[in-house]
C-alpha cells in the first residue's frame, strides 16, 4: 500500500517537474550509448595482439591489463546514465511507448552489457595476477643472476689482488710496479692516454696505488678486505634493484588488481539486479 502510493506520488513529482523531460531522457541515453561505444572500440584495438615472443607477449599483456582497466570506469558511467535515462522515462511515463519485450528495450542490453563486462574484468583480474607474479618472479631472478655472476667476478679479482700482492713482497717486482705506476701518471698528465681509455687509466692508477700503500702495513689482509667491499655493494644493490620491483611491477599491479575487482563488483551488481528488475 505505502510502496503503490510512494511510486504514485514520485511519477506525479516527475510528470510536475519541467526539469525531467523526454529531451532529458534522450541526452543521458545519447551521452550513455557514445560513451560506450567509444570505451568499447578502444577496448577492441587494445586487445589485438602484435606478434611477440612469450615474454613480450606477458609484458604486453599486463600493460594492455592496466590500460583496459584504467578506462573500466567510462563504460560503466555510460551504462549508468542508461540506467537512470531508464528510471525516469518509466517515472514519467514515456517508457510505455517502447517495445514492450525486454529484448527491445535498450535497458536490456545496457544490463546484459554490463553484466558481460564484469565477467571481463573477472578475467582481467585472474590474467593480471598471474602476469604480475610472472613479471616479479623474472625480475628477482635476473637480480640473483646479476648478483651471483657479480661475486664470481669479484672473486676471480680477489685472486688476481693476492697474487698481485704476493709479487710486491718481491723488492724488484715492487720496484718495477712504481716505475709503471709513474709512467702511468704522466702518461695521463701529458694527455697521451685517448679520452675512451682515461677513465680506465685513473682507475688502475687508483687500484695500484692503493695496493702499494696497503703492502706496506698488512699486505695479506688487502685481497679480503676488498672482496668484503664490493660484496656489500653488491648487496646493497641488489637491495635497490628489489626495491625498484616493489615500486614497478607490485604496486601498480596490485592497484590494477584491485581497481578490476572494483570494476567487477560495480558492473555484476548492475547487470544482475537490472535483469532482475526487467523480469518484474
Amino acid at each position: 500500500m505505502y510502496s503503490s502510493k510512494v511510486k504514485i506520488e514520485l511519477s506525479h513529482f516527475m510528470k510536475s517537474n519541467p526539469v525531467y523531460t523526454p529531451f532529458t531522457v534522450l541526452a543521458l541515453k545519447f551521452v550513455g550509448v557514445i560513451m560506450i561505444v567509444s570505451s568499447l572500440l578502444d577496448y577492441i584495438s587494445l586487445a589485438i595482439p602484435p606478434k611477440l615472443e612469450d615474454d613480450a607477449f606477458r609484458e604486453w599483456q599486463w600493460v594492455t591489463t592496466t590500460q583496459v582497466v584504467n578506462q573500466g570506469i567510462v563504460p560503466l558511467v555510460g551504462i549508468a546514465l542508461l540506467v537512470v535515462a531508464y528510471w525516469i522515462a518509466n517515472s514519467i511515463g514515456t517508457a510505455s511507448r517502447e517495445k514492450k519485450s525486454s529484448l527491445g528495450q535498450l535497458s536490456f542490453w545496457a544490463f546484459l552489457l554490463s553484466f558481460l563486462l564484469g565477467l571481463v574484468f573477472l578475467g582481467l583480474v585472474l590474467l593480471h595476477t598471474s602476469n604480475t607474479l610472472h613479471r616479479a618472479a623474472q625480475a628477482n631472478e635476473q637480480i640473483t643472476e646479476q648478483a651471483t655472476a657479480a661475486e664470481s667476478r669479484i672473486e676471480q679479482q680477489s685472486q688476481q689482488i693476492d697474487t698481485v700482492i704476493q709479487q710486491l713482497k718481491d723488492p724488484e717486482k715492487r720496484t718495477q710496479t712504481e716505475q709503471e705506476l709513474q709512467q702511468l701518471e704522466e702518461a695521463i698528465k701529458n694527455n697521451q692516454i685517448p679520452a675512451n681509455q682515461l677513465p680506465q687509466a685513473q682507475a688502475q692508477v687508483q687500484i695500484i696505488k692503493n695496493l702499494l700503500e696497503g703492502s706496506k702495513e698488512n699486505p695479506d689482509a688487502i685481497p679480503e678486505k676488498i672482496k668484503e667491499e664490493n660484496l656489500n655493494k653488491i648487496r646493497s644493490e641488489q637491495l635497490d634493484a628489489k626495491g625498484k620491483i616493489t615500486n614497478q611491477i607490485w604496486k601498480p599491479g596490485i592497484k590494477t588488481i584491485i581497481n578490476s575487482l572494483l570494476l567487477v563488483i560495480g558492473y555484476l551488481a548492475i547487470g544482475w539486479m537490472g535483469l532482475q528488475s526487467l523480469k518484474n
